[in-house]
């Protein structure tokens, strides 16, 4: 029982571990793809226009680069993805579907998390009034200025409501390491917004503040559910080449016991992979906290 418990205690240590750095890899290699593809729709948009984008753009799918959002104060140059679910929120700050795209007309929502998969929105805390966040996207680059911060509950959709001048609203979770409340940090663009985009219908219901993403696809249980079965199946492999090793007469104990060497370090590696892959799904199916 003892030993279970142990394991156990340490699958926890480990799983904490993942949240903490082990999501930001999946966040950087996130962060990697939406900044090429961004990137390269953003020059085939200029060179279309000939350099002044301030054309109308559709509305990005789930998924999708919206913009590269940079706040000077705190650090912050990273691609917005377009959605708030678990799958979006682990590459990078995400916008909220059905409030205004960034600079446009009206309020554009942009979650982001505070201290897994790579924190984006971790020192949101420190904006004060009068700093600047600059939003890149199709239609040129916009300036927004913050007017003030303040704290909600996780349901509190008021905050993501239209609203008459265009502004850009941040939210994140609050205090650190907590769902509890949500952190808002409220700016008000100060240049010309653009041609705005009406949402598609599908997407014209504003979700909660939380984030909360609907059930998880079949993909991800069976990802869940296969790493957690070859992991099992290492472990016992593993155990009976140990056992047979320790079980192995004189003569023979000395082959037995490089075998059973061998076979756990070839498992490390394995085990290590499966570790991560089931962490990443049971992460996707855990209730979202940013």
């Amino acid at each position: 029982m003892g030993s279970w418990l142990l394991v156990a205690a340490g699958l926890v240590v480990l799983f904490v571990a993942y949240q903490l750095w082990g999501t930001a890899l999946v966040h950087w290699q996130g962060q990697r793809d939406l900044r090429n593809r961004f990137d390269h729709a953003l020059a085939q948009a200029r060179a279309a226009d000939h350099g002044t984008v301030r054309r109308s753009i559709p509305y990005p799918a789930v998924g999708e680069p919206v913009a590269i959002i940079a706040i000077p104060r705190i650090g912050l140059d990273q691609v917005v993805v377009e959605g708030v679910g678990a799958p979006q929120l682990a590459v990078g700050p995400g916008h909220y579907p059905g409030t205004a795209l960034p600079g446009q007309p009206g309020n554009s929502g942009i979650a982001g998390h505070r201290t897994t998969h790579g924190a984006p929105f971790n020192a949101l805390a420190e904006l004060v009034p009068g700093d600047p966040v600059v939003l890149t996207t199709l239609q040129g680059t916009f300036t927004y200025r913050v007017t003030r911060s303040l704290v909600v509950a996780p349901d509190d959709v008021a905050v993501l409501r239209p609203t008459a001048v265009p502004q850009l609203t941040l939210t994140t979770c609050n205090p650190k390491y907590s769902a509890a409340q949500r952190l808002v940090v409220e700016a008000r663009l100060t240049t010309p917004p653009a041609p705005a985009t009406p949402a598609p219908v599908s997407s014209a219901r504003v979700g909660s503040v939380s984030g909360a993403d609907p059930l998880a696809s079949p993909g991800t249980w069976i990802v869940l559910l296969a790493s957690t079965l070859g992991l099992a199946a290492l472990v016992l492999v593993v155990g009976r080449v140990r056992r047979r090793a320790s079980s192995t007469g004189t003569r023979r104990s000395r082959p037995a016991r490089r075998n059973a060497r061998w076979a756990t370090v070839a498992a490390v590696p394995v085990g290590l992979v499966l570790l991560f892959l089931a962490f990443g799904a049971l992460d996707t199916l855990l209730p979202q906290s940013f």
